[in-house]
């Protein structure tokens, strides 16, 4: 990268240092909860939990519409007006920060973005100069920072892209991709690709498998997905995302974005049922999950709140989850105590947490553990008025009687970065994990994970697994069979075969066979087809998807 003069200086980011190392210690106790083994060690991982992301966050700002303006006559291309391309602008950074998020990067959301921009009291459609973006990134702490631009003239595509290095304050040569505009998502994918590369030279995942991710993704749905974004009008949105799932059905991320907005607009039967769309194994699946049990909270339906929160906590045991789970439980007439304990003990510096264990001690005959914790909450939050309320009421209260006590506390907000952090985090505990297995166990183990990413359609992120369990076992059979797996989604059929052999090469398995099966079936190669697709039968002769092959003629 080249440096550029800037008189900016980055200051250190307090208020964003501490807000991770607070959530390390969280994060740590939550550990403790799901590995009880690890709380051996968790005083010594815990300066490395702490810098989870360092290196690896990334900022992609707006991209810059440079089409030139050109009069509209009867033989322009519709739709390629400039005024009409600016929905391309977040689309750019849509579809990169999900395959940097893919590839193992920590990219900011759009939602971190605006937040960054309402603390600087800058507007949402904000162009930012190169000192203002890396005033955004400070406030973000974000290591690097990209800026693009895009230009269409007659149908074909143009897009740019540099990175800034926020430490470094230098700029990295311009990365270019061009083609139809009809190919948007699949030349954003190689930008994403090369982009990547120039972040991580050794990264090794091949350009074909980034650029099939989202194959199954229409273009006009995204369209209408980043116009329900941007659009001002909240029925406006509301009307465009419906578009989007109705001309995409299995658009996540449309439905995550329905959901929120009919939650924020107190639809909250209906943005239940939105949430319940993203499938639990999404990368938005837990946001998803939380949301859903804030709506069926506020739906009266605490059985299925509870249900949705469990699930969260399940993988990720953050205390904003666990205190929902507690007040779905509580709602319920049951006793939640031990959870809402769990959620101060892991924070015990919300003052929500203590207000809650305090209700709810004191509804269970607790009432000097009550009268502890709710003057715990008026030391954090002194003018909490419904706190002090309640110590009033309990201190003059009768002893044994229970009555008085407000309702336990719903935390609102999903907190985003800090569960993407966690999510960073508690990978790098199975890494260090796997680590400690031999390499065969370990390359067999990354295999099953990377098989589980390839069955939900997450071809970059099995990719990845693959790559990195033949890291561990060259000689592992059945990563080399994922990988011809990967390379035959992706269209490469060239890779696929030599994957599939060489797993072959190694031992006999069904995955190898049944890929070569179906290259050479479409490849009109029709007796090699059925006597691979035989091998496969006579190593699993209840293999539907051998026997589902065409018998030879």
């Amino acid at each position: 990268m080249t440096p550029f003069r800037n008189t900016y200086n980055r200051p250190k980011v307090l208020s964003t240092i501490s807000s991770r190392i607070r959530l390390a210690a969280i994060l740590l106790f939550a550990l403790t909860l799901m590995i009880p083994a690890f709380a051996e060690s968790s005083a010594a991982f815990a300066t490395d939990i702490s810098a989870a992301g360092h290196g690896h966050i990334l900022l992609v700002l707006p991209f810059d519409n440079l089409t030139p303006a050109q009069p509209v006559t009867a033989q322009s291309t519709p739709g390629t007006e400039q005024s009409s391309l600016d929905w391309l602008r977040e689309a750019a950074p849509e579809i990169l920060n999900s395959r940097f998020a893919s590839a193992g990067f920590f990219p900011l959301t759009r939602e971190d973005r605006l937040y960054a921009l309402d603390h600087l009291g800058l507007p949402e459609t904000f162009q930012p100069s190169r000192a203002t973006a890396l005033r955004i990134a400070e406030t973000l702490d974000a290591d690097y920072i990209l800026i693009g631009s895009y230009s269409v003239i007659g149908g074909s595509l143009t897009l740019k892209a540099r990175i800034i290095d926020v430490a470094k304050l230098s700029l990295s040569q311009e990365v270019t991709q061009s083609g139809p505009i009809a190919q948007l998502i699949p030349l954003l994918n190689s930008l994403a690709w090369q982009l990547t590369r120039k972040l991580d030279p050794g990264f090794s995942v091949a350009e074909e498998t980034f650029r099939a991710a989202g194959s199954g993704l229409r273009l006009d749905a995204f369209e209408q997905y980043i116009r329900g974004l941007t659009e001002h009008d909240a029925a406006e949105r509301l009307r465009h995302l419906k578009r989007a799932t109705d001309l995409s059905p299995d658009f996540t991320a449309a439905w995550l974005a329905t959901g929120k907005l009919q939650f924020a607009g107190q639809q909250y039967e209906q943005a239940a049922v939105s949430f319940g769309k993203v499938p639990s194994g999404d990368t938005a699946g837990l946001e998803a999950a939380f949301y859903r049990g804030l709506s069926l909270i506020f739906s009266g339906n605490y059985a299925h709140a509870e249900e949705a929160f469990a699930a969260v906590a399940r993988v990720l045991p953050l205390p904003e989850v666990v205190n929902n789970q507690a007040v779905a439980i509580s709602r319920r007439g049951r006793d939640a105590t031990p959870l809402f304990r769990q959620a101060s003990t892991a924070d015990p510096t919300d003052a929500d947490y203590h207000f809650n264990l305090a209700v709810s001690m004191h509804a269970h005959g607790d009432y000097a553990g009550a009268i502890s914790e709710i003057t715990a909450s008026l030391k954090l939050h002194p003018n909490d008025s419904e706190a002090k309320a309640a110590q009033q009421s309990w201190h003059s209260a009768t002893v044994g009687d229970p009555t008085g006590g407000p309702l336990e506390r719903i935390k609102r907000s999903y907190n985003g970065a800090a569960f993407r952090q966690a999510a960073l985090m508690l990978d790098e505990v199975e890494e260090a994990r796997l680590a400690a297995l031999p390499d065969a166990e370990r390359a067999a183990r990354l295999s099953n994970s990377a098989h589980e990413k390839l069955d939900r359609g997450l071809l970059l992120e099995a990719e990845r697994g693959y790559q990195a369990a033949l890291a561990a076992d060259d000689h592992s059979a059945q990563a080399h069979a994922g990988l011809a797996q990967v390379r035959e989604r992706s269209g490469d059929a060239d890779g696929a075969r030599k994957e599939a052999t060489a797993s072959l090469t190694r031992q006999a398995n069904v995955d190898a066979y049944l890929v070569l099966a179906r290259l050479d079936l479409a490849a009109n190669n029709l007796t090699q087809a059925h006597d691979e697709a035989s091998s496969a039968v006579q190593l699993d002769a209840n293999s539907h998807a051998a026997r589902d092959l065409p018998p030879r003629h």
